[in-house]
């Protein structure tokens, strides 16, 4: 075979793997296109459906858990992460200063579960969500931030939260059934998101009245609920 011949052939060669490639190519764009594209269509679209409305700091829903009078003018909003210690922090204070403000104001909580540096966080929400379902999500709400130093630093929760509702003669069998249902962890994730587009981006964050608290002491809840509470009577 002469050089010449050599060279064509090589050619040939080179021509031909270049049009099985592009074939490949075209394939796998026609896969892609009427096999990948409808999948991922169906998962944005369930997403989209399943994830619910979000609220504001100066809305309320109704799953909304509101500790006070509905009719009281003044409302306070708290984004918390059970796990986060500033939110226990912000919790004890807030205790100290309910019997001061209790016939002025509401109080709602939201979960915002920071669950990057606070692993149980998210657990954490889903025991005190699917408590609310038995009238216990308060209860829960008080026993997680007490005895976050009891549990924060364990390996594993869910017997300990278990022995939280015991203790407040909770169904556990109904809890557990929950705590794995839509609703309970729609719920979660709608108050994260709805945080996220208040501009929450850390815990706690408390708005009252739709006003942000930078620094939620005892002293500051109190000056700026009485602050609207006049502004409201006004």
């Amino acid at each position: 075979m002469g050089k010449r011949e050599q060279q064509r052939k090589i050619k040939q060669q080179k021509q031909e793997v270049a049009k099985k490639r592009a074939q490949a190519k075209k394939l796998a764009l026609k896969i892609c296109t009427f096999v990948l594209a409808p999948i991922f269509l169906f998962f944005a679209l369930y997403v989209f459906l399943t994830q619910g409305p979000t609220y504001s700091p100066i809305e309320i829903a109704e799953n909304d858990h509101i500790k006070g009078p509905a009719g009281n003018p003044v409302t306070i909003v708290v984004y918390a992460d059970f796990q986060c210690p500033a939110c226990a922090i912000e919790h004890q204070a807030m205790r100290l200063v309910w019997p001061s403000i209790q016939d002025k104001a509401k109080l709602v909580f939201r979960h915002y579960p920071i669950t990057n540096t606070n692993p149980h966080s998210w657990t954490a929400s889903l025991y005190a969500e699917a408590a609310g379902g038995q009238d216990g999500f308060w209860g829960m709400h008080d026993y997680l931030f007490d005895r976050q130093s009891i549990w924060s630093g364990m390996q594993t929760v869910d017997e300990e939260f278990d022995s939280y509702a015991l203790e407040l003669n909770l169904d556990i069998d109904q809890l557990h059934i929950d705590m794995a249902s839509d609703e309970v962890i729609r719920k979660i994730r709608n108050d994260q998101r709805g945080g996220n587009s208040a501009g929450v981006r850390a815990t706690p964050a408390v708005f009252i009245n739709g006003r942000q608290l930078n620094n939620p002491s005892r002293a500051r809840i109190l000056e700026l609920v009485n602050q609207e509470y006049m502004t409201e009577g006004d």
